[in-house]
């Protein structure tokens, strides 16, 4: 070999393959304000759309008077249920099998429910018209509480289905009912407790919160009446869905439709879904034949888009006296709102709570979910986690500290004895998953060696000395949290949206000068994939990442795909890029055989090309296989070099962490400061350490929101008390505390690089990390557990509570 040939370590490092700390693609355009959002988008002609919203949470509308504001110059149309219903529009399918209002006719089940969508020149006009819609409400009784919903004096709210006795999902029990959805060994859950030594049963809620994303929901939709096309751009998390969606409800067939997602300013789950927005200017924009753009505002957002949690979990864990668990019964209210329009597979109405038996070795489990409607906004989705997972996550971990609390054990030690052992992996849960690989000793033993768990649990015994003395007014709290995330939703066998299976994809084109263009059907919406999918194609094709060009969100280019969300880009998009670099690679080896004049079999890849087995001299790099791809291939072999792929996972993939906080609250004022918090992931093959750990500071930041803060709060007669960032907690660099971060690596075996996926990680792990600190501080005294959020207000009423103020 030439002495100034490059080494291997040079060849390598020259790719920015999977491994390296690379900087992000997309960043160049973001921090330059180059970005190019929905609400940049300006056409000719350009009209814009404002809802007019109720102010109730439950009326019937006795009439709407849009003559006013028809009149208003510069206005374009105001549409209203009875122009939507001649064309079967005044309802839209959601994605759990319900149906949902676009704009409400008969009557309002929500605060700011759409009643009406004003067409406008501007946005100025448009907004002054929504004020001269005059609406005439009658009052009804409001529920708002889910304990309530199924009381039989309870109020009617969905009129449309009161008599209908099955639901998506089978049996309804009431008229508030939506559906039951039970899993696992009720009669050998209920003979664990029944025969336990040790048992518990606590009611733990996770409150209604909202994924808040810095960008609103927004479209602008254009129909071309010459061509017969419709083109919308959107905040769109899963684009090709939303164009199927279109499809359906327009009847325009769906190869004239074209739905395009550009940068998009955050999303997690809030814009998987449809909204009226969207459906209105569609419409509108068929009728008048221009363009219509919609932008939510904050309020809007906040208090008519999709919301998450409102899981109420009544949870039983049976257990011996030295600590080993035996059992499990979880029943939740899930509090749907006023439709059901959570974003979870279809056959999955509860998502994957039954995820809920976490991380340990629980021999027998039962989980049953009763939806309810309420008087609030509806939605349900997978705010930065995978289905429910959240919940479940929270469901356990609290738990176990509340077993802990009974047993006076240790709450790291009481994991320790139950966590699934690294021998029984691949490991089958009793609520029926399989979880692929993890070493979770390992994990949490590094976690506590870390942090020097054992000198924190003495410096917590001291300072509990000292507070009895009078010597200090804080409490110190330790919380542990150990979590296993289900994502990379999923394979079709078990997951679908709307019938059509939960795979991906991804169209490699490898150019005559060995350049490459990917098209992914993932939407990223901040993850960094035009980074990370192309780090994995430089590692699979030797070609350098800085050659590679990453495409999303566009339905006219990218192959079809379901989206991203559930933390599902990397286990699945991320498989599928792999899958089709390795087509590429197949028949790049073809032509390399062909330009050495050897077999296929003669060949090894090394780094960027192949090379002949023993003869490290005779070699073809990528650059030159590309080349001849387009000019010289061997006899009976297509010209080019491209491949897709439609990857179905085998199965879902189960990142893990061992998460640890440590806080002090003061009992006179609530305050809690948040000292230390260390978090450990392990999410399979890392490909991108800088991207990973951008992703849990986020994720780890909306963790320390929600716990701390965040809720949806309604009033008893349905207002929306939390509709502004005045009132609803949204954590800045002053609150937000300092993360350390730590990981170990155990691969996926069924995944093609190995890739768990990590980006809700933080978010699952770090919410009952923080609850369970604040918890812990008040452990040694006579109070129960105490619900989220760990609001200053809350924390000094459990310090009341527990006798601390005199």
């Amino acid at each position: 070999m030439n002495e100034m040939s490059p080494t291997r370590s040079e060849r390598e490092a020259k790719l920015e393959g999977m491994g390296c700390s690379r900087r992000r693609t997309e960043d160049a355009r973001f921090i330059q304000g180059k970005g190019n959002y929905v609400d940049d988008l300006k056409l000719p002609g350009m009209l814009f759309g404002d809802f007019v919203r109720s102010p109730y949470a439950h009326a019937r509308i006795k009439k709407i008077d849009v003559s006013k504001a028809a009149a208003l110059p510069g206005v374009k149309a105001v549409l209203t249920a009875n122009e939507l219903k001649p064309v079967k529009l005044d309802w839209m399918p959601t994605l759990a099998g319900d149906v949902q209002a676009v704009l409400a006719g008969d009557k309002v089940l929500f605060q700011n429910q759409e009643v009406a969508f004003v067409i406008a020149e501007d946005r100025y006009i448009a907004a002054d018209a929504v004020e001269l819609v005059e609406v005439e409400y009658e009052d009804l009784p409001v529920l708002v509480d889910p304990f309530k919903a199924m009381d039989p004096k309870a109020p009617v709210l969905r009129e449309d289905i009161k008599d209908k006795t099955e639901g998506a999902h089978g049996k309804r029990k009431h008229w508030n009912h939506i559906f039951t959805w039970e899993i696992g060994d009720k009669a050998g859950t209920d003979t664990a407790l029944n025969s336990a030594e040790v048992k518990v049963k606590e009611l733990i809620s996770y409150q209604r919160v909202h994924p808040s994303p810095l960008e609103t929901c927004a479209c602008v939709a254009s129909m071309d009446k010459v061509r017969g096309e419709l083109t919308v751009w959107g905040t769109f998390q899963a684009p090709h869905v939303v164009r199927t969606v279109a499809a359906l409800l327009s009847g325009i067939t769906e190869q004239k439709i074209h739905v395009i997602a550009p940068d998009i300013g955050g999303g997690f789950g809030n814009k998987v879904g449809v909204y009226p927005g969207y459906v209105c200017a569609i419409v509108g924009s068929i009728v008048l034949g221009q363009p219509i753009k919609w932008v939510e505002d904050r309020m809007e957002n906040l208090s008519a888009t999709a919301f998450a949690r409102d899981y109420h979990m009544t949870t039983e864990l049976a257990a011996t006296k030295d600590g080993r668990i035996t059992g499990l019964k979880v029943h939740v209210l899930a509090d749907h709102g006023a439709f059901d329009a959570c974003a979870d597979p279809s056959k999955w109405p509860a998502g994957f709570f039954n995820i809920v038996t976490g991380s340990y070795d629980i021999p027998v489990a039962h989980v049953a979910v009763d939806g309810v409607y309420t008087n609030k906004a509806p939605g349900g989705v997978a705010y930065r986690c995978s289905f429910r997972v959240t919940e479940a996550a929270y469901c356990i971990e609290r738990a176990i500290d509340v077993l802990a609390k009974k047993l006076k054990m240790d709450p790291a030690e009481l994991r320790l004895k139950n966590l699934i052992r690294a021998e029984q992996f691949p490991y089958k849960s009793a609520l029926g998953w399989e979880y692929d690989s993890g070493n979770y000793h390992a994990a949490l033993r590094k976690a506590m060696e870390t942090v020097g768990y054992q000198k924190l649990r003495e410096e917590q015994r001291q300072k509990r000395e000292a507070f009895k003395r009078g010597e200090t007014r804080e409490l110190m709290g330790i919380g542990v949290s150990f979590f296993t995330e289900i994502v990379g939703a999923g394979p079709t066998k078990n997951c679908d949206i709307l019938g059509i299976g939960m795979f991906d994809s991804c169209e490699i084109r490898v150019h005559p000068t060995g350049a490459v263009i990917a098209r992914l059907g993932t939407k990223s919406q901040g993850q960094g994939h035009e980074t990370t999918y192309g780090q994995i194609i430089a590692t699979e094709l030797g070609i350098p990442a800085d050659s590679i060009t990453v495409e999303e969100g566009n339905t006219d280019t990218a192959p079809y795909g379901l989206g991203t969300y559930g933390s599902r880009s990397t286990p699945v998009s991320g498989a599928a890029t792999a899958m089709a670099a390795r087509k590429i690679k197949a028949k790049a080896q073809k032509i390399a055989a062909h330009l050495l004049e050897v077999s296929e079999n003669d060949l090894e890849w090394d780094i960027d090309g192949f090379r002949v087995k023993g003869l490290p001299e005779r070699t073809k790099s990528m650059k030159e296989i590309a080349w001849a791809a387009y000019n010289n291939v061997p006899p009976g072999l297509e010209h080019g070099l491209e491949a897709v792929n439609y990857y179905d996972p085998p199965n879902m993939t189960y990142p893990f962490g061992a998460y640890i906080c440590v806080c002090d609250v003061d009992a006179d004022t609530g305050f809690t400061k948040i000292r230390r918090f260390y978090a450990l992931d392990d999410c399979g093959t890392r490909i991108n350490p800088m991207i990973i750990e951008g992703q849990v500071h986020g994720g780890l930041t909306e963790a320390f929101g929600i716990a701390m803060g965040q809720e949806i709060r309604y009033d008893e007669t349905g207002n929306v008390m939390t509709a502004s960032f005045m009132d609803y907690f949204m954590p800045t660099a002053v609150e937000t505390p300092v993360w350390e971060t730590d990981f170990t690596v155990t691969p996926s075996p069924h995944h093609p690089i190995g890739a768990k996926g990590v980006g809700e990680s933080p978010n699952v792990g770090g919410v009952p990390a923080f609850s369970n600190a604040v918890n812990d501080a008040f452990a040694h005294l006579d109070i129960g557990h105490i619900q989220m959020p760990h609001d200053g207000w809350r924390t000094w009423m459990a310090a009341k509570q527990a006798g601390l103020h005199k």
